[in-house]
């Protein structure tokens, strides 16, 4: 069975983002203290980290069906809109669901929601750099389920609270 390059261009593109991954420098800031941590809201399970010899997007999408069931609930209201972010795939390495944006400035649960499918995922919020009209990262793990296509760039609904 042969590939088109259509096919195979998702492929490449996470292979490319892994072995970003594997290249990037380590973080130069110091860890945050650990009861920072245990005070962060922990919705779901976390997911495990993908094989050091992933190259699919199922392989590096290390999510269960439950996780994925949980993210995609809605929630009770509560929540507020933070705005729109243009979003890239993040690393693909990183597991779970989240949102790396300049919308927050500390960790928090939120959603996301992509117009172009009307799914959202609920996912947590990580404070980045940047002025608020800078673009975002998203988890492979929510990308999918929201359904936005691997290789673009969706503008994404952004949400605090629920």
């Amino acid at each position: 069975m042969t590939m088109n390059i259509v096919q195979t261009l998702p492929l490449i593109a996470l292979a490319a983002l892994a072995a970003c991954a594997e290249l990037r420098p380590a973080a130069t800031t110091a860890p945050r203290p650990a009861e920072e941590a245990a005070a962060r809201p922990q919705a779901r399970p976390a997911s495990v980290a993908p094989a050091a010899n992933a190259r699919t997007a199922e392989q590096f999408d290390t999510t269960t069906a439950e996780q994925r069931a949980a993210a995609a609930a809605p929630k009770a209201g509560g929540e507020r809109s933070l705005g729109t972010s243009v979003a890239s795939l993040g690393d693909p390495s990183k597991p779970g669901f989240w949102l790396e944006t300049p919308l927050v400035t500390s960790p928090t649960q939120g959603r996301v929601r992509y117009p172009g499918s009307g799914k959202s995922a609920q996912v947590e919020l990580l404070p980045i750099d940047g002025t608020t009209t800078s673009g975002s990262r998203i988890s492979l793990a929510a990308m999918r389920l929201i359904e936005a296509p691997l290789t673009d760039l969706p503008t994404l609904e952004v949400y605090a609270g629920g």
